[in-house]
């Protein structure tokens, strides 16, 4: 119960600032730094750390997609390693870290794919309105 309100404030924490970093698209020509995302070498502790907030400048909208993918991306990648890892039977690894990692992998990949849905459906509404 407590390791599910950790995750809870951890995600409220990247929306956050996710949100802080798209609050620079109001500028005109703003253009910002990346934040870094440490990756750990046990792949448990990857998959908990996340991306951390920072108080950088805003990135760029190409950056933050960018950002997100990779983030999706390195989910996927540690679900996958932890999974190995259990079924070679390392020491640490129990299954409900296997299952949890594969189901942030598999909802972070949905959520990536309903942004890219109403992105191009986005494109396709201005595409199609009258100059």
């Amino acid at each position: 119960m407590i390791s599910d309100r950790m995750d809870i404030n951890r995600v409220l924490a990247e929306m956050r600032s996710i949100k802080t970093q798209t609050q620079g698209f109001q500028g005109q020509g703003f253009q910002g730094q990346s934040p870094q995302v440490e990756r750990a070498a046990n792949p448990l502790q990857s998959l908990q750390d996340g991306i951390k907030p920072t108080s950088e400048p805003s990135a760029g909208f190409g950056q933050i997609m960018s950002q997100a993918v990779n983030h999706v991306d390195q989910l996927h990648k540690t679900s996958s390693q932890l999974a190995t890892a259990y079924e070679k039977g390392q020491s640490g690894v129990d299954i409900t870290d296997v299952m949890i990692a594969s189901q942030k992998a598999g909802v972070s990949f949905q959520a990536m794919l309903q942004v890219r849905n109403k992105m191009v459906e986005a494109y396709r509404d201005v595409m199609n309105m009258p100059v």
